[in-house]
């Protein structure tokens, strides 16, 4: 079931700027950050802690707004909404996935992974043979009604994964998804990661400390001095 009627995503990001009020100081974090993606890229956002990468992820996520510049996502300024609008928006165009996986452990796999569609109500029986289609595309059908706490590390973030994906997102965002996994439970989750953009047509955004996730999507910028640049 598709939620979204776009034939393709877009992101456009022009000159978006972000400060912080320290008790003392205005501190930039993002200087003039520009980004156009399509549906099937993938970006690996990199770069030491405290340069912005998770403020320019907020911003991407709508989570919050920047000061100055402009984010379309499909053609829609986000910011333009009311806030019943904007949270509509967020829930069918942008799926989330955290290091900290965030799944409710009182709700096995499959409820975890339709945790979107409870804010239309409950899950029509098009989004729940979704979920479970999702769930088989990341190996856990097995799994589907089993806890979080019966789940290792990796299968817990495959869910949150198959959960970023219920809607049909134009936009997945991952913060550092890898991060607290072993190296062999981090590659398998790397390989789940590098194949959502084909597979799903969404545009992905992966910040992250991991050589291998960096290395493993098409494109890859650091943030320095609070501006985006190339990494070859």
């Amino acid at each position: 079931m598709n939620t979204n009627t776009n034939a393709s995503s877009t992101l456009e990001v022009v000159n978006v700027t972000k400060s912080f009020q320290s008790v003392s100081n205005t501190i930039q974090v993002l200087k003039d950050v520009s980004l156009s993606l399509s549906s099937g890229d993938s970006l690996a956002i990199v770069g030491p802690s405290g340069t912005g990468k998770s403020t320019l992820l907020h911003l991407l996520g709508t989570l919050d707004q920047p000061d100055s510049g402009s984010i379309e996502i499909d053609g829609i300024n986000p910011f333009g909404l009311n806030e019943t609008e904007l949270s509509h928006f967020r829930n069918a165009r942008i799926g989330f996935i955290f290091q900290d996986h965030h799944l409710l452990p009182h709700l096995n796999v499959i409820e975890n992974v339709l945790v979107p569609s409870l804010a239309h109500g409950k899950a029509s029986p098009g989004l729940s043979d979704r979920g479970n289609e999702l769930l088989d595309s990341v190996g856990l059908t097995e799994r589907a009604t089993h806890l979080p706490s019966e789940l290792s590390g990796g299968e817990r973030e495959r869910v949150a994964i198959a959960r970023a994906l219920l809607m049909n997102p134009s936009l997945i965002l991952a913060d550092e998804p890898t991060g607290n996994l072993d190296r062999k439970t981090a590659n398998q989750v790397t390989e789940v990661l590098k194949s959502l953009p084909e597979k799903h047509g969404a545009i992905l955004i992966a910040v992250t400390h991991s050589q291998a996730l960096a290395d493993a999507l098409q494109q890859r910028q650091e943030l320095v001095d609070g501006r985006l640049q190339p990494v070859s």
